[in-house]
């Protein structure tokens, strides 16, 4: 365990770094930092935080930068979460505000994101599989062609053309429909197949088949494979931080798009807590000089959906995981209130 005015020194050298882009020497941390000891305390104590692994020297100068495991240390124990402004707070109001659709959303949430955290933004759409039906809309398009139209408690808003084996007529149309939101409607994807299994004996013979045919659209749908859908923005941000890439920022740009990493990047939609993953925690070799700060989003109290931003590991940890805790909570009251 380190002592508590190690920790401090610690602290200290993260700020200053992230602050300045410069290795930092004890001379410089007695200068700003109201620490309580000698420069040559601070010496000994850097050196044994060096030892630790905790920080590195990069090259012949006297500075110090903090490594991986330090930055992991300085998130888990010595960072608070920077909450943000009245003003920022509006902002952020504002500009979510005047979406109009789930796209507009999830765009938005992107830019905004961006713009604030000056990095890479990326949202995750909500999931189906962990949303629930707030509508299931029938329209007839011809006497043996439907639409069928699925909306989501999150927004999202899916749309299935259905041929029908034979004609079907708008008084068995909108009983089918009546019947069918009265099963589903509210309820979990997931409780959809069992509630909906044998709707079609209620119905004429001459009509099962076109029930039938309507219930295999709507539960492809449900659990359709390509259902996990992303959205990035401000890629170019990287380019403000050329240096802190060893070699050259090609690999974290072929990583982001992948969007299979990018979910393993964001984790588990389900878990709703804040996640910061930093350099080589990153199982993604390409992406072993980055952080990734993620959190779920949702309405009501569980998460459908992950977003974040990926940056350099010389991060404003505290400011970064403020705004995307504060934007994730406005775009769960969106879709609360959608």
């Amino acid at each position: 365990m380190l002592s508590e005015r190690r920790l401090q020194v610690l602290r200290a050298i993260v700020q200053d770094y992230v602050g300045t882009e410069e290795p930092v020497g004890s001379k410089a941390l007695t200068e700003r930092h109201s620490l309580g000891v000698s420069p040559a305390t601070v010496r000994n104590d850097m050196a044994a935080l060096e030892d630790e692994g905790y920080i590195a020297q990069p090259h012949t100068s006297a500075g110090r930068i903090p490594t991986d495991k330090g930055y992991r240390l300085f998130v888990d124990k010595l960072a608070g979460v920077k909450p943000m402004t009245g003003p920022e707070r509006r902002a952020i109001q504002n500009f979510l505000d005047g979406a109009v659709d789930l796209d507009d959303v999830v765009a938005r949430t992107v830019r905004l994101l961006a713009q604030l955290t000056r990095q890479v933004a990326v949202v995750q759409y909500p999931s189906l599989t962990r949303s629930t039906v707030r509508h299931v809309e029938l329209l007839s398009l011809a006497p043996a062609r439907l639409m069928l139209v699925l909306i989501t408690d999150t927004g999202r808003v899916e749309q299935r053309l259905v041929d029908c084996p034979a004609p079907f007529g708008e008084t068995s149309l909108a009983d089918l429909r009546a019947r069918l939101n009265s099963r589903v409607a509210g309820r979990r994807f997931s409780d959809v197949p069992h509630l909906v299994e044998d709707l079609p004996e209620a119905f004429e013979a001459e009509d099962r088949g076109t029930v039938t045919t309507v219930l295999s659209t709507l539960l492809e749908t449900l659990v359709e494979e390509n259902e996990e859908r992303l959205m990035i923005g401000g890629t170019a941000n990287l380019t403000r931080f050329g240096h802190d890439f060893p070699l050259t920022i090609r690999p974290v740009l072929e990583a982001l798009e992948e969007q299979v990493v990018l979910l393993k990047l964001l984790g588990e939609a389900g878990d709703s807590g804040m996640t910061v993953r930093i350099g080589h925690e990153n199982a993604y070799e390409g992406l072993n000089s980055t952080s990734v700060v993620s959190v779920g989003y949702g309405s009501g109290g569980e998460a459908v959906a992950k977003l974040g931003v990926v940056g350099p590991t010389r991060m404003d940890y505290p400011g970064t995981m403020g705004a995307v805790r504060a934007v994730a909570r406005y775009v769960g009251q969106i879709l609360a209130e959608s």
